[in-house]
């Protein structure tokens, strides 16, 4: 079983920037990477995701040219770079593992004001 552990979020103004960061362990970190977020009221919804060797990415069409998602094999870390936030941004941001299916970590709160 794989173990989640996001940090990194917080009170930001609209415009302004956050880094999350997620450390896995549990097993070896061979496996594509996720981020997906919830807003208050909503389902959950993916943000972006990348393959395991990093040279493959993806991205809602609601973050693209805003956030970057990279990681770090050697430490086992996956980040997500948010510029340009919105409010919109605002939500519960899960870093997620692709082993058979999604394992979601516990979540870290994102919330963007005007």
């Amino acid at each position: 079983q794989v173990q989640l552990v996001e940090s990194g979020g917080g009170l930001v103004q609209a415009g302004g920037s956050l880094r999350l960061s997620c450390a896995a362990s549990g097993r070896t970190f061979n496996y594509p990477m996720g981020w997906f977020r919830q807003a208050p009221g909503k389902e959950r919804e993916f943000v972006a995701r990348i393959s395991w060797s990093g040279d493959a990415t993806d991205y809602a069409d609601s973050v693209k040219d805003r956030f970057t998602i990279s990681r770090d094999n050697a430490k086992g870390t996956v980040y997500l770079y948010m510029n340009s936030l919105k409010p919109e941004d605002t939500g519960i941001y899960y870093c997620a593992a692709s082993i058979s299916r999604w394992f979601y970590g516990q979540g870290t709160q994102v919330t963007v004001s005007t």
